[in-house]
């Protein structure tokens, strides 16, 4: 019934864009042509473009430019026509005697003259909103959110209305991590958090989410697609913007081993004049965070064959988890237009990450006692535990596009990316025994290990696009694309000598816990797709063929250790369909329809053991495949003079569900192993809003409500213990999230902001994460004409009576486990319980202080249509 229901879906929306298209008729002409600034040949956006009856001067119709400063004029009759363009700020130019009959008029460039008097006169009251709905996407102006100012482009996203984060910093969207992330449209292959954590906030001016994307993007992305385009440069004119942030001592007191340390800057250095634009950005940051790590597990190991021999191991835990981390990025990007018909552009972007987590943690009387009657089994022992992992990773993306204009407006592009990222770093896990007072008193060391990993991976795209002329009944484009990933690990676990307490400097391989892993994989895609608009409907159908081709081989370290070859491939097809209907001015209502998927990770891959620390080892699966996801959305849009509300309800359907389970490897130490679990079903429902409310009060909110339902089976070979393991998923719950951001503006150069994230408790396959969240507040006073801006933030507020920037992540389970090979006949029944209270820091105070080289106040592309922007 479930499979029904998708495909009845997918019929509906085929039928209704079937009737769309069907019912179309045929104008007898259109106009085109493109709008630009005299003096310096840049594109004008929102120039308004009215047509007249050049007998009777009746207003035809009017259309805006779009960011390229074209527009077009769709179903012109026969007849003679004056044209006028005008842009606030400019001088009108208007075009006579324009000559329509049958077949196509091209107006070519139509060059805008600035009116000086008017711009050293003019007052803007236009102001962008901060949010924009599309007919496929949300929009939304990232400068809205001050609280991201001076931080990354995480700290932007987390203001979506579907998107939420964690206690450990990681994005969700629609309650699913799995979402792909665009940069100025071009994808990237490596760790959506590489980039995100290194892209300063300063330099994004709007992000867009795509959560039912067309057939024409990459098929990747179990959440869908979110869009970061960064700042462009002012036409005719150098834009410089320097930023320097600066953090306030800590205010609370962890018992860290050092005070963390926060500061940095960027600047970004743009122009577009003429036929060339170009930008040039870097960025500095060390953001480190306190904090602590408060846990207690126990398990229960118990052979049925043995009623004597079970026990249970009680093993809580608290101490120091504390990060240091510091980013480095550059960006460039260089663009040349010839003429109007073709664009060539160069982007790279590298940068340096470096993050250390210290987990400095004391397990204090840890017992093994009898399951039944709870009475001791041996003494109470304690250690101290220094865990240190460092993660490092340095990226390089490189990326050469053209494209060709044909005088019929077809148009032909092509784009080839290079992507390069080393990941790696090593952790130490040291267990000491001593003075538990300081860990510098624990001298004497009965276990010393350290992973190393170094992961280089060499991602390659090249695609191929065609546009066909517009037709009548709308835009068909189709494409192909090659993709190949090429990731490699090379894993090692080493046990120090030790003598009496001292480490000797001399290291031992582990064969058990090291491995070597290579993953290749190629990607071919093609699709079509179609576009269009006809009345008040606006459409989209197409679908996208994807063949995949996957080789994974692996070997273990241990002398004569063999190498394993394992090869997937798929082709399958992947719609996608959209339709939108305008009720009136102010209101559309619009469906979707999209088929995603979520290829697998090569950590998650691998199938060898990776001691993380003393209570968890993690390991992958190496035959896992990928999820498959349909997704189902209908929604509204409203607005209504400078305020705008959407509603969307969805319905999202994964195949293979991959989610991280739980098994016991000895007494108290659990292994984290991925695979495919299951499906998933999810029901959801989001809001957002951009209100208005005054001339002083912007308000916006963002929330997600969703019920998701989690069922499958477990099975897992525990080849260490000859054990085999089933254990059946079957868990759901209601589950929301919502963002809030409202500024003030208390005079013209000071505002105040407040914004508030919020993560409900949500649901995994074997336990729950609690509730997370964290308030924020920003005071921002500019000077020497909007030039110069400070910002002051309470990041993470929480005065000593909430529980802000705090999370409490649970798991348990029961199962039986089957003994095989020597261990045949073996029953053992097995249960855990484990639940971790990760404690970071609050009431942070940062200062951020930014400076605008030139004001844009009084030059075109600072100065905001107030029709432009209704328009977009």
């Amino acid at each position: 019934m479930k499979f029904n229901l998708i495909t009845i879906s997918k019929h509906l929306l085929f039928i209704s864009l079937l009737l769309c298209v069907t019912t179309l008729t045929y104008a007898q002409s259109k106009l085109t042509g493109n709008v630009k600034e005299s003096s310096s040949s840049a594109a004008i956006e929102y120039a308004t473009v009215a047509l007249y009856n050049q007998e009777d001067n009746a207003l035809v119709t009017g259309v805006v430019t779009d960011s390229e400063g074209k527009f077009s004029i769709p179903k012109v009759t026969e007849g003679t026509y004056k044209l006028t363009v005008a842009f606030m700020g400019f001088e009108t130019a208007t075009k006579e005697n324009i000559k329509v009959s049958k077949g196509p008029v091209k107006l070519g460039t139509i060059s805008l003259k600035e009116d000086s008097q008017m711009l050293a006169e003019i007052e803007v009251k236009g102001e962008t909103l901060t949010a924009v709905t599309k007919v496929d996407r949300q929009v939304y102006d990232a400068t809205k959110f001050e609280n991201a100012s001076g931080g990354t482009a995480t700290d932007v996203l987390k203001n979506m209305p579907s998107v939420s984060i964690n206690g450990e910093g990681d994005l969700s969207v629609r309650g699913s991590t799995g979402f792909v992330v665009l940069l100025n449209g071009k994808p990237v292959q490596s760790d959506a958090a590489t980039i995100l954590n290194q892209l300063p906030a300063n330099a994004i001016k709007n992000v867009e989410v795509i959560t039912a994307p067309s057939a024409k993007y990459d098929s990747e992305g179990k959440a869908g697609i979110i869009n970061i385009i960064t700042t462009k440069g002012a036409a005719d004119r150098l834009y410089a913007q320097v930023n320097l942030r600066i953090g306030m001592p800590a205010i609370e007191n962890y018992d860290n081993h050092n005070n963390p340390q926060r500061y940095g800057g960027d600047f970004t250095i743009a122009q577009q004049k003429n036929k060339i634009n170009w930008s040039l950005g870097a960025s500095y940051q060390r953001n480190d965070k306190a904090g602590r790590r408060e846990g207690d597990v126990w398990t229960i190991i118990d052979e049925r064959s043995d009623p004597n021999d079970g026990y249970r191991t009680n093993f809580p835990s608290d101490g120091e988890r504390s990060y240091v981390e510091e980013n480095y990025s550059g960006r460039f990007s260089f663009g040349y237009d010839p003429n109007e018909n073709n664009t060539f552009n160069i982007a790279v972007m590298g940068g340096i990450r470096d993050k250390t987590r210290l987990a400095d943690i004391y397990y204090n009387n840890n017992q093994k006692s009898d399951p039944t009657t709870g009475a001791p089994i041996g003494e109470p022992f304690s250690y101290y535990n220094h865990n240190s992992r460092n993660r490092q990773s340095d990226f390089f993306v490189s990326s050469v596009d053209y494209a060709h204009t044909f005088d019929n407006e077809s148009k032909l592009s092509a784009s080839v990316l290079y992507e390069y990222t080393m990941l790696g770093g090593p952790t130490y896990n040291d267990n000491q025994k001593g003075n538990f007072d300081t860990p510098e008193a624990n001298q004497y060391y009965y276990l010393r290990e350290r992973n190393t990993n170094d992961n280089p991976l060499n991602g390659f795209r090249a695609n191929i696009d065609y546009s066909f002329k517009p037709m009548t009944f709308g835009q068909i484009d189709v494409g192909y694309q090659y993709r190949t990933l090429d990731h490699r690990g090379d894993f090692q676990y080493d046990s120090a000598v030790i003598i009496d307490g001292t480490p000797t400097g001399e290291w031992n391989q582990i064969h058990k816990y090291s491995s070597n892993l290579n993953l290749n994989r190629d990607i071919h895609s093609a699709y079509a797709q179609l576009a269009g608009e006809k009345g008040n409907w606006t459409y989209g159908v197409g679908v996208r063929g994807e063949y995949m081709d996957r080789v994974l081989d692996y070997q273990g370290t241990a002398p004569g250790a063999t190498k394993e070859v394992l090869n997937y491939d798929y082709f399958k097809l992947f719609p996608s369909a959209n339709l939108q209907y305008q009720i009136n001015d102010g209101l559309a209502v619009k469906s979707a329809y999209s088929k995603r998927v979520e290829r697998t990770t090569t950590f998650k891959m691998n199938p060898f053991k990776e001691k993380e620390h003393s209570e968890t080892l993690e390991q992958g699966d190496a035959s896992l495949e990928p999820e498959f996801i349909d997704l189902v959305e209908l929604g509204a849009v409203q607005e209504i003079g400078d305020h705008t509300i959407f509603a969307t309800a969805y319905f999202r359907n994964t195949q293979n569900l991959i989610n991280r389970t739980n098994t016991i490897d000895s007494d108290s130490v659990l292994n984290r192993v991925y695979t495919n679990v299951g499906q998933s079903q999810v029901f959801g429902f989001e809001l957002g809003t951009s209100l208005k409310l005054t001339k002083w009060w912007d308000f916006y909110l963002g929330g997600n409500v969703y019920h998701d339902h989690i069922t499958g089976e477990f099975n897992y070979d525990d080849t260490d213990n000859l054990l085999l393991v089933s254990m059946p998923i079957d868990t759901q719950a209601w589950q929301y999230s919502f963002n809030v951001n409202s500024t003030f503006d208390i005079t013209k150069t000071l505002s105040l902001n407040f914004a508030f994230n919020y993560l409900s408790e949500r649901i995994t396959a074997q336990g729950q994460d609690s509730r997370f969240y964290s308030p924020n507040l920003s005071v921002k006073k500019t000077f020497l004409d909007d030039r110069l801006a400070v910002n002051v933030q309470w990041l993470n507020m929480d005065m000593g009576v909430l529980e802000t920037n705090e999370q409490r992540i649970t798991t348990s389970g029961d199962y039986t486990a089957y003994g095989y090979g020597a261990n045949a006949g073996a029953v053992v029944d097995n249960s855990f319980y484990t639940t971790t209270n990760y404690v970071y820091e609050v009431d942070q105070i940062m200062i951020n202080i930014t400076y605008n080289f030139n004001s844009l106040k009084n030059k075109s592309k600072g100065v905001k249509s107030e029709f432009g922007n209704k328009e977009f």
